[in-house]
């Protein structure tokens, strides 16, 4: 069959995974009957804990596609709709098959044999078409795959699927007009970062082990701070650009998306290395440890001296959730052994001001990789402006402005890229003159916004700009319950060490859950039940009941008021309480001359956050008593 006749475009994502889900006997709903069908729970399993169940016997390579596809089924189309996946590979039970023969013939290539991932689509696959989100590329198959893809491949891996991306990774939204908008699992009204936000939202769903994604400022690390994740920006040279849809050759790096420090370490492992097809690549050989995972010390914190960046902190009212966080972090890492330094007042602003080449080099990148790639339906950004083959996310002025660069042989061009070296040198020896390790900050000041809105705080440059490596890992969530990113800066190839203090932190704190609304198939939380009740002195009472969905996250109740008259009743609100105090309302369930009143909520992220933590009471106000009769939400402790 030839590469064109298996493009799973024509089918459309949902009959693929609907037609593969059922050639593998798996049911992708939750009843008992449909989970039977599935048969391994591959919910939050790490690549270690996938690969020990492959070499004993547990479950085999194309049960865990099956896995992963119904898990995809289940939430990406339907439930929260994430809509994080493009495309399925239809070739991906047969990678599995072939890599099932290899584990029972004794060749097992490494810990990702047999791994189901997924990659962002911007990485050339030759058996899949490679977009960057846009429509003008939608039938566009590559000669060849990308050398990170082609590494993910030779260590075995299973290519599951590409994911949805920001058009043309020009922002940090993920809508495209390929796919529209991703949604993240945290809470599906809010927007997931990007413009990797397709990768990120899988990878914390467990639509596979790991994601691949690429970072031109910010777009791996703000989706990983977005959805309690690990990701890392590599050193400009670290891996190998070949074959990704560039926005900016010199800012541009792929890499992983991960669960985990361990399993970012192990991805790592497999996609670095000099490429003969990307020369920057050449500045890494020698730089690379035998192995990331040697870097993997619970103790690792122990004397590393850290310094928060004040500058990058934030400290608006939309900035300081996040910063309490932050500065909670610092804290932990303090607990376990590191030592924070004060800085003096730092300027990294005035340097990074007009020193991105983003909108400089698009043009010129892109039409390369177009003239690279003879199935690609336009020939230049200019064709594909001119014909409207774009999302109007991307704003006809942004790629209007980048259509009128003549040439990168200007005085303006060379000074950006020297505003790159001074960037570099200035924070090197920030960290040479306080014998620092790292300097940390947030990786976005503000939480996830909500969707249709623009997404503030990105603190992307630092890292981006300089060319310096940093990664960032779950430091927790902010009041609103989104996840936060803590973001740590290093030197030139320095990964093995932010790996290190990296892995330090998660293992001491465990800040990552798993978001409520893609629970497990195999064995699904039950609804939360939660009956709140009070009587006052003069008789009069409220009960009610009230039941949490966790994967659809609606609160449906039922609430009665007894021992009084229905023209008594006023109101019946959820409040939320202010330290134990009152607090303000935060829903309306009935008004007036209502004694009993029932329905469903979609709760919100910090809704749900406040739930949890017992801080929202159900209060019926009456004519005698505004005040109201009050009764605590009372979440269950074994929860």
């Amino acid at each position: 069959m030839s590469v064109r006749a298996q493009r799973p475009g024509r089918w459309g994502l949902l009959g693929l995974l609907v037609a593969t889900v059922a050639a593998a006997g798996v049911g992708c709903g939750t009843s008992s009957d449909e989970s039977a069908g599935i048969g391994f729970d591959v919910m939050e399993r790490s690549i270690t804990e996938l690969a020990a169940a492959l070499g004993a016997g547990e479950v085999t390579s194309r049960e865990l596609v099956a896995s992963y596809l119904a898990r995809i089924e289940a939430y990406d189309q339907r439930g929260p709709a994430l809509n994080a996946i493009i495309v399925i590979n239809p070739g991906a039970f047969s990678a599995a098959d072939a890599r099932d023969v290899e584990r029972a013939e004794g060749r097992v290539r490494g810990p990702l044999h047999g791994i189901p991932v997924v990659v962002k689509d911007n990485y050339d696959m030759v058996d899949l078409p490679t977009s960057g989100g846009a429509i003008g590329l939608a039938t566009s198959v590559p000669p060849d795959d990308a050398f990170q893809v082609r590494r993910l491949r030779e260590a075995g891996a299973i290519i599951l699927g590409k994911t949805n991306m920001h058009e043309l990774a020009r922002g940090i939204t993920t809508v495209s007009s390929i796919a529209g908008q991703t949604r993240n699992p945290y809470d599906p009204t809010r927007n997931p970062g990007g413009s990797s936000g397709g990768t990120g939202a899988a990878v914390a769903a467990s639509f596979a082990a790991v994601g691949m994604g690429s970072d031109t400022c910010g777009s791996i690390r703000i989706p990983s701070a977005h959805h309690a994740l690990v990701g890392l920006r590599g050193t400009r040279g670290l891996a190998s650009g070949d074959g990704i849809i560039p926005l900016s050759t010199t800012q541009d790096i792929g890499g992983p998306l991960a669960r985990s420090v361990r399993d970012l370490a192990i991805t790592l492992d497999a996609t670095v290395g000099v490429d003969p097809a990307d020369e920057t690549t050449r500045r890494s050989e020698g730089r690379i440890p035998a192995s990331y995972t040697d870097a993997l010390d619970p103790q690792g914190l122990q004397g590393a001296r850290v310094a928060l960046l004040e500058e990058l902190l934030g400290d608006t009212g939309a900035e300081r959730p996040v910063r309490t966080v932050i500065e909670g972090a610092l804290e932990e890492m303090t607990a376990q052994g590191a030592e924070a330094v004060e800085l003096g007042e730092t300027d990294f602003g005035s340097l990074l001001q007009g020193a991105s080449l983003i909108g400089l080099e698009f043009k010129f990148d892109f039409d390369a990789y177009l003239a690279k790639t003879p199935g690609a339906p336009v020939r230049s950004l200019a064709e594909l402006v001119e014909l409207g083959l774009y999302h109007q996310v991307l704003g006809r002025g942004t790629l209007q402005a980048s259509l009128e660069v003549e040439s990168l042989d200007t005085d303006e061009y060379r000074e950006r890229l020297g505003k790159r070296d001074t960037l570099r040198a200035a924070v090197e020896a920030l960290l040479d003159e306080h014998d620092l390790r790292v300097l940390i900050y947030p990786t976005i000041r503000q939480t996830a916004r909500p969707i249709g809105q623009g997404q503030p705080g990105s603190n992307c440059s630092l890292s981006a700009v300089s060319g310096l490596p940093a990664i960032t890992v779950p430091a927790g969530y902010a009041a609103d319950g989104m996840p936060v990113g803590l973001e740590m800066i290093g030197r030139e190839f320095a990964e093995a060490d932010l790996i290190r203090l990296a892995y330090a932190y998660e293992q001491a704190t465990l800040h990552r859950r798993p978001p409520e609304s893609t629970p497990s198939l195999i064995d699904p939380p039950g609804p939360v039940v939660l009956d709140v009740g009070t009587k006052t002195v003069e008789g009069i009472g409220l009960r009610g009941r009230l039941i949490f969905d966790r994967a659809t996250r609606v609160l449906t109740y039922s609430v009665s008021v007894y021992g009084l008259s229905d023209d008594d009743v006023l109101f019946t609100h959820i409040h939320r309480s202010n330290e134990g105090a009152a607090g303000p309302v935060v829903h309306l369930l009935g008004g007036r001359g209502r004694p009993r009143v029932s329905g469903g909520l979609t709760l919100s992220a910090a809704e749900l956050a406040r739930l949890r933590a017992g801080e929202l009471y159900v209060d019926v106000h009456t004519t005698e008593d505004l005040f109201g009769v009050r009764a605590a939400i009372e979440w269950p402790e074994e929860e």
